[in-house]
């Protein structure tokens, strides 16, 4: 096919009005796309200076797709390209890429970027002597170009994958010092001047981003490098062209080079500017670096400044950068010492004044609130913003050098507002008073702690702050509720100050400007935490869920949800009248926030954060109405197509947050809808193919489904559960990449189905045995092999005389149960159990070795008998002594809880809990579904914690109902009745260590025996009062 035949198809693929012919042209493209030197034509149209520039886009977006997809040999499709066509188009590339139009060079550049990340060193490696010519030819801002992407490829790696960068540096960085030098000479230097030295200094950067190469730690030809660049950070930069435009104008060209510039001194400065920090091969570089730069950076940053002062420009990212100069210079003695004598002025002339709410800001709060609020919580923003980096400077200064600056300057902010109120209306220095605020509200915990200003904290809001309530400019108004929110946990003298400024915030969220309404909710999260007196909002509660929405449906914020979670915990049960609608709302908001998310890439951090606020509350309201069963069955059609959508590759961002709310659903609500169970096999195919880091959170729902819906999992064929779980587990066992502890979740779900369907799964018994024994083998990590070894153990619980029949046939029997034994006897230096630390994992092994015991003779041999016996009394002796210790844990606990006033105002009341004999299995079911909630991780000296981060004994299982003290009495009297020379036999081979255990038991058995017929006589009463 001809270029201009090619040219035509391509663009009717990429613009045509007409879907048809539009869908002809790329079905076209898709036939001839893998044809040897397409990729080569492709180029050839996007390089030719004569075709219409519409075309050459056009091409230049297929052919950056094209490479994209197709050139890294790791996307398996490298055979698609010719190997001859690649070498072509890298050489063709490298050859036209300087002369294309801006437009046109970005597509190649990314082209560019795939092919030498994906091919350079290796098939590429005439790459680095290309550049090295072209940087002493015509083409250098080609070479530049070209070694900007190359440098970008290490700038993050680590040292061991950093040899080609050294190469590049040793190589390379002669000519770009020699380069850099004549631009810098140049007489009234044009844009392409700024353009060259901006990539040199992208080039450096990313090649000293991790780690100074050597070739730099040579004193001359660092120096070399420092001159210029203080040279392009001193000059002013030319009048000539700067662009009016503020958006344009930061994007200068010339103001790029020092923005750079300026990146570039900070990470130096950061890195070799304290010798505390230096290893010892770099401590006399450091001092090199200090001695003869950093306050020679200090004198040209404090210039700058100056230029603010006087009314002139610097763009918002210069100043920032240099601020973080400086709040990195107070701590060190030298360059406070420098930088003492400028502090007023910078402080009081330059610093506050940033801090101050400006012409800018007045702009967007008027003509885009919603950008006004977006950026005033954006942690991107914040990076950037002057006014962030003054308020970081401010507390650096009162935090390292408070005793001589803190006073002076909150003396400063107290002029101010003795200023302010002194003034009439008219004239009030409201932007002033905005910067005063913020002050106060960023020096919140210095001032909480220190004297004379924590005592004076409530007289000053009430004076100073809360009067802004009702101020006639909105960014006053907004800030108030900001300070005031910082501020509510203080120890108000006077509870009414306290009042005021609560209702004052909730008066916000009904006021005509958006970033009032916002602040004020924000403000109330604060105010919430901190309220002893719930009464103070319970009037207003509906009316505050009700504006909560309404702004929910304007913003898209995380915040937004966070403080709506804070309510529903205080609150608790309180909020179930509302619980239906909140959900409804926040089912609705999540939505709006996905599909902001996938339609603006700008706004993905804020859409994607927002959502997962929204699944947050759902989960906080959920866990409220946990006694109140029936609620769930009226808001699970409302989130079912939010589970449905987010168990799948489109919800991997919020999959952990959408797990939750399937644990909610599937322990609370009172049977498992047939809606809940059709989600079994989108989590089941989550799992095998991408969210095998899911599965400890996966557990709780599967838990769930196969604990309360136990006839349905057994019964139902369409699909087969028994089966779709037994093919993932078996799957994901085999699977010898998969590491230990990503498969920890796998054999407790098969010890979940043998407590829970006991009788009714002999089928599984052999597979489940095999895989487990196949696993073992391999099997490293102790705390793996401890599970695998209870699924052994639970299966002789589940059967013994069929469990053991299979082992037998497997070859196995005598060499699990040694493995077993010797793991039971293994101990840590400390003398503690190695093992089968936790309570459950105890329990399950004493069930196990309990039914091993139960035995008839014969079927297991004799000199086996007398080991398991005592391995059986030492477990039993110690998990007695690990509930002890958790009893009187959990009671010094309700202790401390009872001694808490802070808790009184929220918690139910102790005469509620006597009433209400299901508390016990309601608190179960609470801990089941909570502890979704945090996977953390736990050492292996954490008893009560299995590694992959929650306890099993928040799991309910049948064996929970089964005490092990009793069940091993029944076994021995059971033993002594029907074998007694086997038993005495038994008993022959106990010494008296062992005899003492087992009076010991044989004691606390029938204690035990007594407290549950008490329990069961109190409950029974209780029914009959009830009733």
């Amino acid at each position: 096919m001809d270029l201009s035949n090619l040219a035509v198809i391509i663009v009717a693929a990429a613009c045509s009005p007409n879907p048809d012919e539009r869908k002809a042209a790329e079905q076209s493209l898709d036939q001839i796309k893998h044809t040897p030197q397409h990729l080569i034509r492709v180029l050839q149209i996007v390089v030719d200076g004569g075709c219409d520039p519409a075309v050459r886009q056009a091409a230049s977006i297929h052919f950056k797709n094209f490479i994209a997809k197709h050139w890294d040999p790791h996307s398996g499709d490298q055979s698609k390209i010719l190997p001859s066509d690649k070498n072509v188009v890298r050489d063709q590339i490298l050859v036209y890429v300087s002369q294309l139009p801006p437009i046109l060079r970005v597509q190649m550049g990314e082209c560019l970027k795939t092919m030498i990340y994906a091919d350079y060193p290796e098939q590429w490696p005439h790459l680095l002597d290309w550049v090295k010519h072209n940087l002493q030819d015509q083409q250098v801002y080609g070479a530049l170009f070209v070694l900007r992407i190359m440098s970008s490829k290490y700038e993050f790696k680590s040292d061991e994958d950093r040899a080609p960068i050294y190469r590049v540096v040793e190589e390379t960085f002669p000519h770009l010092l020699n380069i850099f030098d004549k631009l810098v000479q140049i007489e009234s230097p044009s844009l392409e001047v700024a353009d060259h030295i901006k990539l040199i200094c992208k080039i450096f950067w990313s090649c000293i981003y991790l780690e100074l190469p050597r070739p730099l730690f040579v004193p001359n030809f660092f120096n070399a490098w420092m001159v210029l660049f203080l040279n392009i950070l001193e000059r002013p930069v030319p009048l000539e062209g700067q662009p009016e435009d503020p958006e344009l104008r930061k994007s200068w060209g010339w103001w790029k080079t020092k923005k750079w510039v300026a990146h570039i001194l900070n990470r130096l400065y950061t890195r070799f500017g304290d010798l505390k920090l230096q290893n010892p091969e770099n401590k006399a570089f450091a001092q090199m670096f200090q001695t003869n730069y950093a306050a020679k950076i200090l004198e040209c940053h404090l210039k700058l400044l100056n230029v603010i002062r006087i009314g002139g420009y610097l763009p918002d990212r210069v100043i920032n950068l240099i601020l973080q100069y400086l709040s990195n210079s107070i701590p060190k003695n030298s360059m406070y010492t420098l930088l003492q004598p400028h502090l007023d002025v910078l402080l009081f002339e330059i610093i506050f004044p940033l801090m101050c709410f400006n012409d800018d800001d007045q702009v967007l709060w008027d003509e885009d609130p919603h950008e006004y609020v977006r950026k005033g919580y954006d942690i991107i923003e914040d990076l950037y913003s002057p006014r962030t980096a003054s308020m970081d400077f401010v507390t650096e200064l009162v935090r390292k050098r408070g005793k001589d600056n803190f006073p002076k300057f909150i003396q400063f902010i107290v002029g101010i507002f003795k200023r302010y109120g002194e003034t009439p209306l008219e004239q009030k220095p409201y932007r002033q008073k905005d910067g005063a605020l913020l002050a106060v509200g960023t020096l919140c915990d210095k001032l909480r702690q220190t004297e004379p200003y924590k005592s004076e904290l409530e007289n000053m809001l009430v004076q100073h702050v809360f009067p802004e309530f009702s101020s006639p400019a909105g960014h006053l108004r907004a800030k108030a509720a900001w300070v005031a929110g910082q501020y509510a946990n203080v120890n108000f003298s006077d509870q009414t100050n306290f009042s005021k400024a609560l209702h004052c915030v909730i008066s916000g969220m009904r006021d005509p400007e958006l970033p009032v309404r916002v602040d004020s909710v924000f403000a109330l999260r604060s105010f919430i935490d901190a309220c002893k007196n719930l009464d103070e909002i319970r009037p207003v509660l509906p009316q505050l869920l009700d504006e909560f929405f309404k702004l929910m449906n304007e913003v898209e914020n995380e915040d937004l949800a966070f403080t709506l979670e804070t309510i529903v915990y205080k609150f608790g049960e309180e909020i179930s009248p509302y619980a239906l609608g909140l959900c409804q709302n926040l089912a609705s908001a999540f939505w709006k926030c996905v599909d902001t998310d996938n339609g603006d890439d700008e706004a993905d951090d804020t859409g994607a954060l927002a959502a997962v606020g929204c699944l947050r509350a759902i989960s906080t309201i959920l866990e409220s109405i946990s006694s109140l069963p029936h609620l769930y069955g009226q808001i699970e059609p409302y989130l079912l197509p939010i589970m449905r959508k987010m168990l799948t590759t489109d919800g991997q961002d919020v999959f952990e947050e959408v797990l939750e709310i399937v644990s909610y659903i599937t322990t609370f609500s009172p049977t498992i809808s047939l809606d809940m169970w059709s989600l079994w096999p989108l989590i089941m195919e989550a799992l095998v193919d991408w969210a095998i880091d899911f599965f400890p959170n996966i557990l709780v729902p599967l838990h769930n489904y196969i604990s309360r819906g136990t006839e349905h999992y057994l019964t139902c064929k369409q699909p087969d559960y028994q089966q779709s779980l037994w093919s993932v587990i078996s799957s994901l066992m085999a699977n010898k990449n998969i590491d230990d502890s990503d498969l920890e979740p796998a054999p407790k779900l098969l010890g979940i189905v043998l407590q829970t369907c006991k009788g009714h799964v002999d089928q599984c018994m052999e597979p489940y045995l095999r895989i487990t024994l196949d696993r073992l083998r391999g099997a490293e990590k102790s705390s793996f092999k401890c599970l695998l070894i209870e699924v052994v153990a639970n299966a002789f619980y589940y059967n013994a005389p069929l469990t053991l029949g299979i082992l037998q046939r497997l070859g196995f029997a005598t060499d699990i149960l040694t493995i077993w034994l010797h793991m039971l006897q293994e101990k840590k230096k400390n003398g503690a159990h190695a093992n089968f630390k936790g309570e459950h994992d105890k329990k399950v092994c004493i069930l196990g070795l309990t039914s091993i015991l139960s035995l008839p003779a014969g079927q297991l041999p004799g000199e086996v008998l007398p080991h398991v016996f005592r391995a059986l009394l030492e477990l039993l002796v110690g998990y007695k002594d690990q509930l002890a210790e958790a009893a009187k844990a959990e009671e010094e606990e309700d202790e401390e809880d009872g001694d808490d006033d802070n808790m009184d105002d929220f918690e139910t009341d102790d005469e509620d809990d006597e009433e209400n004999p299901d508390e016990t299995d309601e608190s179960k079911l609470r801990k089941l579904a909570a502890q979704a909630k945090d996977f953390r991780s736990y050492s292996d000296d954490d008893d009560e914690f299995s590694e992959d981060g929650y306890s099993d004994e928040e799991l309910d299982s049948p064996i929970d109902e089964v005490d092990p003290f009793i069940l091993f009495m029944d076994a021995v009297t059971a033993m002594q009745a029907t074998d007694s020379l086997r038993f005495q036999s038994l008993r022959q081979t106990l010494d008296p260590h062992y005899e003492g255990l087992a009076n010991n038991i044989a004691q606390h058995a029938e204690q035990r025996r007594a407290e549950i017929l008490k329990e069961q006589l109190e409950k029974q009463a209780s029914t009959t009062v009830l009733s």
